[in-house]
């Protein structure tokens, strides 16, 4: 457990939570509060693992559940805010996230759901394997208990309002792309930044388009990270991976990684005609198909990537018929692109 909790300044924790996928972890910030109280970032995504993990973990530093004061959600992604609910009734204390990250959470997890089906059609029609349909389907499914209790009563928070947590009255900010509402909080006085997923330190985040959602995923992330450059942040708190320093080199390092993505796409493509999942294949290996959850976001980032060269004028959509008789959606370089 001691490897999975690390004492930062400050009295602040970053707790490890762990996740069943490759990135292994998430990390939550537990920061102290005035009265023995204490706010917890991004719980993680809610298994019977994590429920027992975090047991421990107050258990281990005398954390009472009582005493928990905020439940702060960055981002609406399963794995930040699935166990926002599971906290919220142990503790009674306040849900905060974004009005537009709560519509997506409501939107993807709610009553009468049906984005897991939208998505599947989305994909189907950009070329998805059909062989691929029933497990894609299952695996969009069964997210609902991984966010379940949904919390209720939530609270919104803005980007440019302030926030108070761990003593400090936090500028929000806000970066799309990866999640819609994304929450940021920076404490101008010492350059300390709660980054969420919006800025990893030697990862890049996952920028996947989604129908019904933003039309352009990766412009908005790229537009995001340009105005977030602009603040002094000397000490990142990331989602994923360790703390780190290099705010500014990191986004110049993301940005040049998505226009070698663009790049390397366009000669991919070259003189064919492919199917986005085609040139998911040709970018990520087709050995994503025997992993869903992985799939699924090479597919909606390889979409955002194309549907920015089209923006760009540098690609064409055009549909084709198949044989079993579905429209295929399928892309074409221009010849002045």
């Amino acid at each position: 457990m001691n490897e999975r909790i690390v004492e930062l300044d400050e009295g602040w924790l970053q707790v490890k939570v762990p996740l069943p996928y490759s990135l292994k972890w998430v990390n939550a910030y537990v920061l102290p509060e005035a009265g023995g109280r204490w706010t917890v970032i991004d719980p993680g995504l809610r298994l019977e693992e994590t429920e027992a993990f975090w047991e421990e973990v107050a258990r281990s530093r005398s954390l009472a559940w009582d005493r928990v004061a905020n439940i702060v959600v960055t981002h609406h992604h399963p794995d930040h805010y699935g166990l926002a609910g599971w906290f919220q009734e142990r503790t009674g204390a306040p849900v905060w996230m974004s009005p537009v990250a709560l519509d997506n959470a409501n939107r993807l997890w709610g009553d009468g759901e049906t984005f897991s089906d939208e998505l599947t059609a989305a994909f189907l029609r950009h070329g998805l394997d059909d062989r691929l349909e029933q497990p894609m389907r299952m695996h969009l499914g069964g997210f609902r208990d991984k966010v379940s209790p949904r919390p209720s009563g939530v609270r919104l928070i803005t980007p440019g309002e302030t926030f108070a947590m761990g003593g400090v009255e936090w500028e929000v900010h806000g970066g799309e792309g990866h999640a819609p509402g994304h929450l940021l909080f920076y404490d101008r006085p010492s350059g300390r930044l709660l980054a969420g997923d919006q800025a990893l330190p030697d990862i890049t985040p996952n920028v996947g388009w989604m129908p019904g959602g933003d039309p352009d995923p990766l412009l908005s992330f790229l537009d995001s990270l340009r105005r977030l450059r602009a603040l002094e942040a000397s000490q990142v708190f990331p989602g994923h991976r360790a703390p780190y320093a290099r705010f500014r080199e990191r986004i110049d390092e993301i940005v040049d990684h998505h226009a070698r993505r663009l790049k390397k796409m366009a000669e991919l493509i070259g003189d064919r005609e492919p199917t986005a999942f085609e040139v998911c294949e040709w970018t990520f290996g087709t050995r994503l198909r025997d992993n869903t959850h992985n799939l699924r976001f090479a597919l909606a980032e390889t979409i955002a990537h194309l549907v920015r060269m089209e923006a760009e004028g540098k690609l064409a959509r055009f549909e084709r018929t198949a044989a079993s008789g579905e429209t295929i959606v399928r892309w074409r370089l221009q010849e002045n692109g």
